[in-house]
């Protein structure tokens, strides 16, 4: 397949370029400006996505549209116009032009169009969704959108926290955390949290591409992707430690302990986010036959691994 995807040169995107290529896939990637790409993949310039750009030309010759390009965290310093701008009308305004075009639509959405930031009870696909931020909202807003466009075949994936080589945000914070040679204070947290490695986001994209129902359609809604297992923070530390060949180093400080040192430096939200729950079950990529190929203990295992060879790496060429 020739396949337009937007957000290539993101977190995410970039995996989505080296897996889809590895599937045989030729990838066209939408881009803001020119600016360089992974070997072998087409360019087309689009500009600002937010802009309503026209992608008659990008689209020509296209079988399908993966759309990862989006504001891709919430936070008090985006205005909700520019979330709904970016994440929802610019969604609609691409499907629209793909409509009748391409033979697949994929759509990049988040858990956080189905709930806020934790929640007490698992979260499934067939759960109403209650977004609690304009982050979620919009990329909501874009999943209803695209489910009323006639003529496109479109579905929406919704992941979890994604970590992998060049995460950055919270969980990017969290493997800055479990990488400094000292103790840390979380073994007390044991709030669960669903994860996903972005190979599995990667994999669970080119499994929509392709899969159809019993009626021989392809699938429509939201898709959860996690990995098999949550965890809590002190297994991630644990797990990013062993791939470094490292013990956990973890202390058991009680929780009002850690809020009453973390309070004075600012650092109390980020005491709740840690401890706040969030475990998913993504019951209809599993009855699509979408099995996840990595367990969050060893891909995390896995990304210490890889984080301490290039270290290594780094420090032998600076020599």
């Amino acid at each position: 397949m020739r396949i337009l995807l937007t957000g290539a040169t993101g977190f995410i995107g970039r995996h989505l370029v080296a897996s889809l290529q590895r599937g045989g896939h030729t990838v066209r990637a939408a881009l803001r400006e020119e600016i360089p790409v992974a070997p072998g993949v087409e360019r087309a310039v689009v500009g600002d996505i937010g802009g309503s750009p026209d992608w008659r030309p990008a689209l020509a010759g296209v079988d399908a549209v993966i759309h990862a390009a989006g504001i891709a965290h919430a936070g008090p310093d985006v205005p909700p116009e520019r979330y709904h701008r970016v994440n929802h009308a610019a969604t609609l305004h691409l499907a629209h032009a793909a409509r009748g075009r391409v033979e697949r639509f994929v759509f990049l959405s988040s858990i956080r169009a189905q709930t806020g930031p934790s929640s007490p009870a698992v979260q499934r696909e067939t759960d109403d969704p209650y977004p609690t931020d304009d982050y979620g909202r919009s990329k909501l807003a874009a999943e209803r959108g695209l489910a009323e466009i006639d003529d496109l075949f479109a579905v929406s994936l919704r992941p979890v926290l994604v970590y992998g080589p060049g995460v950055r945000g919270n969980m990017g914070a969290l493997i800055g955390l479990a990488r400094l040679p000292i103790p840390l204070p979380f073994g007390a947290l044991r709030a669960r949290r669903s994860l996903v490695a972005v190979e599995t986001v990667a994999e669970a994209v080119a499994h929509l591409l392709t899969t159809r129902d019993a009626a021989g359609k392809p699938p429509a809604g939201p898709f959860i992707v996690a990995d098999r297992v949550p965890v809590n923070v002190g297994e991630i530390i644990a797990a990013l430690r062993a791939g470094q060949g490292r013990r956990p180093g973890l202390l058991s400080v009680p929780v009002p302990l850690l809020r009453a040192g973390l309070s004075p430096l600012g650092r109390a939200a980020l005491l709740e986010r840690l401890d706040s729950p969030l475990v998913v079950e993504g019951l209809r990529l599993a009855q699509s036959g979408f099995t996840p190929s990595v367990s969050s203990r060893e891909g995390l295992r896995r990304l210490g691994a890889l984080l301490a060879r290039r270290r290594t790496d780094g420090e032998q060429n600076r020599e």
